[in-house]
């Protein structure tokens, strides 16, 4: 997710001690975003620490999800879930800045823990809303899906090649919070714009979610290729059985 403790450095790896992965930042608003995280976390109690913020961040999503849930008993719950989104994003995005602005980085411990609560935070979010009246549970799933399949090949590209790059294109997670945010808000006003589709009764959020999954999937293929170029030319096919088979 944005400025999280998980970029400092490479994942887990023959990598681990060095001093650090190169970070890639392209979201739209990933400039604004950190200058503000600074500001915030400048300002932040001292006995306010970094797990203090992933947890605040985990127990967000969990509220988030049962928020969703809610809203089958009525539409202002959407409202309580716009909420606790902003505060999944504080959360989520704070913890590692606050660690890099005063120092106390802990870089192997919090790329772990941010990508395990990321995981977890995914999970939860996307199953409140197929819990929701306003999107399929299979709607809800294929997203997670999709997220997770996205957030493995960073991890490998991040062993592979060093580098972790924070998205894919100018779209990242906090953007996706405004965007939901903003289909909530819809929702909540009654703007559901409800459809068939083969007899299956669908909604705004639902066309979101699958376009959103299917942009997903369309940039890992693009970026799988890319990578996949990129590793054949440092290591081209057969290379590896020539040097095997040279006499000594």
């Amino acid at each position: 997710m944005p400025e999280m403790r998980q970029c400092e450095v490479a994942a887990p790896s023959e990598r681990a001690q060095e001093p650090g992965a190169a970070r890639e930042k392209t979201f739209l608003l990933a400039g604004a975003e950190s200058r503000v995280l600074t500001w915030i976390a400048r300002r932040v109690p001292a006995r306010v620490l970094p797990d203090h913020l992933t947890a605040l961040g985990v127990a967000a999503a969990v509220g988030i999800a049962a928020a969703y849930a809610l809203s089958n008993q009525s539409p202002a719950w959407l409202w309580v879930a716009s909420g606790l989104l902003v505060m999944h994003w504080l959360g989520d995005s704070l913890d590692g800045t606050l660690a890099r602005v005063r120092g106390i980085q802990r870089p192997r411990y919090g790329y772990y823990l941010d990508h395990l609560v990321d995981a977890m935070a995914t999970a939860l979010i996307g199953v409140g809303l197929g819990l929701s009246p306003h999107m399929l549970l299979a709607t809800g799933l294929v997203i997670v899906i999709a997220y997770l399949v996205l957030s493995i090949n960073t991890y490998l590209e991040t062993s592979v090649f060093g580098t972790f790059s924070l998205g894919y294109g100018r779209f990242g997670p906090t953007e996706a919070r405004i965007a939901l945010i903003a289909v909530n808000a819809a929702m909540a006003l009654g703007l559901g714009l409800g459809i068939e589709v083969l007899g299956v009764h669908a909604t705004l959020l639902d066309a979101v979610g699958l376009a959103g999954a299917a942009t997903m999937l369309v940039a890992l293929a693009v970026r799988a290729a890319r990578n996949l170029r990129r590793l054949a030319e440092r290591e081209p096919a057969g290379t590896t059985r020539l040097r095997a088979a040279a006499p000594r």
